[in-house]
Formats: structure tokens, C-alpha cells, sequence
């Protein structure tokens, strides 16, 4: 049985909009444990503005103190559990360089990125580009919910070759994100663009873990070495501080229909 490795969810207590208590953040450290998840990295929402600000020093005490509370209690409830932190940056500003190595994936090079407003702006290459060029990978947090893609997916392979990485969410697959996330993400896959698959589970009781969902999803569309490479092997590698391995194009079961390729530009 497939074991997952996760490194982009929120799951430290009381410092965004995922888990807000101690409790609240063991209940879904262990939903995604029971899920079969062997490696986790905990991945806060962070402005990229912020870093460079007078206010950071403090804030990072916060973010400091809460992750120490929700490793030492993972430690001792989940002992087998490879639990490490990161951070999700909002690029809404310049990535300042040398980055504070707290802010990485679980002490490597990788670092997980998203767009301002959940949409492409001007420059996205750009500055992807100058993120690799002070020797860190970047990866792109959820293409799929991003407006802004034009129809050939010409952007996104834009930051392919400027030396970024993508990360799709298991949810949108299982329609968490509604059905033009559904339909990106299965463009992306069908196009062999995607790198990992993660969560992004925000920590809640109410909230659903959609990854089994998503993985039945993707094994539904004929995708078993998919979503081996993108859920297991893949993001192992990171937690190893090593590349993805390439992922084949997803081609569709023949009962299964193709995703439209005439989704709104945003």
C-alpha cells in the first residue's frame, strides 16, 4: 500500500488560517497518519513583504513557539512520523537572499512559493527565475487555482523553464476547488507538467483531508504510476534534498472524458 509524503499543509496552531489550537492540530496530525502519510512537512502562510519588515523578528518568535508546541507533541504522539516545517511565501514582494533557512521545506534547498490574489501577474518568470539564481527551487503552490492561465498553458511552462517546480492539490482533483481547478489540474497532469501532489490541508475538524479522495481520483484516470511518483517518490526526494524524477503524461482511460481546454483566463 502506497505510503505519502506531504509537505505543504497548516498544521501549526494559532498562527494562520489552518489549525487553531494544540488539539485541533494533533486531530489532524493524525488524520493524516491514519492516511498513511510517513513524512510531513507543516508549511504556515507567509508575505514575502513581511520578511524584509521590522515586524519579522517578532513574528518569527510567534511561528518559532508555536512550531516548537506542535513538533515536541508530535514527537511524543507520533514518534514514527518524519514531522519538519516550512513555510508557504506569498510572493508579494521581492524573495529577500540569503533566505532565513527556517523559511525553507524541512532544511533543504526547495522553497514553497504562491502568486498574490490567487492570480498571474506580470513577471512570474522573472522572479521564479531570480529565486533560482541564488541557488534555491522554487515551487509553485497549486497552479490549478491560479487565474490568469492562458488556454496552452503557456505561463506555466514558462517557469518550468525557469527552473521552478509545481505542486497541485490532491483536493482539487476531488473538486474541493470547483471544476475549474479540476479541469487545470487534469490538463496538467495530461501534459506531464506537474511535479508533487500535496494537501494543503488546512487543519480544521470540519474541514475534509482530501487526499485519499483525490488519490481515487487520479487511480480512477488510469494514473497509478502518477500518482506514485507525484504523492510518494517524488516528494520523498525533497525531504532528501533531491530533485523529482520526470512524471509521464496522464493519459486518460478510455471511458474517461479529456478536460476541456476552454476555461476562463481570469
Amino acid at each position: 500500500m502506497l505510503e505519502y509524503a506531504d509537505f505543504h499543509c497548516h498544521v501549526v496552531p494559532g498562527v494562520d488560517d489552518g489549525s487553531r489550537t494544540l488539539e485541533e492540530a494533533l486531530d489532524s496530525v493524525g488524520r493524516m497518519v491514519a492516511s498513511r502519510v510517513t513524512r510531513v512537512a507543516t508549511t504556515p502562510h507567509l508575505r514575502a513583504s513581511l520578511i524584509a519588515s521590522p515586524d519579522f523578528t517578532d513574528r518569527m518568535r510567534l511561528f518559532d513557539a508555536r512550531w516548537t508546541q506542535i513538533r515536541d507533541a508530535v514527537r511524543e504522539r507520533h514518534p514514527e512520523l518524519d514531522f519538519r516545517r516550512g513555510f508557504e511565501i506569498r510572493l508579494d514582494a521581492p524573495l529577500p537572499s540569503p533566505l532565513n533557512r527556517r523559511a525553507l521545506l524541512g532544511g533543504t534547498r526547495f522553497v514553497l512559493v504562491e502568486w498574490p490574489g490567487f492570480r498571474v501577474h506580470r513577471g512570474t518568470p522573472e522572479t521564479l527565475r531570480h529565486i533560482v539564481e541564488t541557488g534555491l527551487i522554487p515551487i509553485v503552490a497549486h497552479p490549478e487555482r491560479y487565474h490568469g492561465i492562458d488556454a496552452d498553458l503557456d505561463i506555466v511552462r514558462a517557469w518550468r523553464r525557469a527552473g521552478a517546480l509545481l505542486q497541485g492539490n490532491y483536493g482539487s482533483l476531488a473538486g474541493q476547488n470547483g471544476s475549474r481547478a479540476r479541469t487545470l489540474i487534469l490538463r496538467l497532469l495530461g501534459e506531464g507538467l506537474l511535479d508533487y501532489l500535496c494537501s494543503d490541508f488546512h487543519g480544521r475538524r470540519e474541514y475534509t483531508f482530501y487526499l485519499e479522495l483525490g488519490a481515487r481520483e487520479l487511480l480512477a484516470r488510469g494514473g497509478e504510476g502518477q500518482l506514485s511518483l507525484l504523492g510518494s517518490v517524488n516528494p520523498s526526494r525533497l525531504f532528501d534534498d533531491k530533485p523529482p524524477l520526470p512524471v509521464p503524461p496522464l493519459v486518460m482511460q478510455p471511458h474517461q472524458p479529456e478536460p476541456s481546454r476552454g476555461w476562463s483566463r481570469g
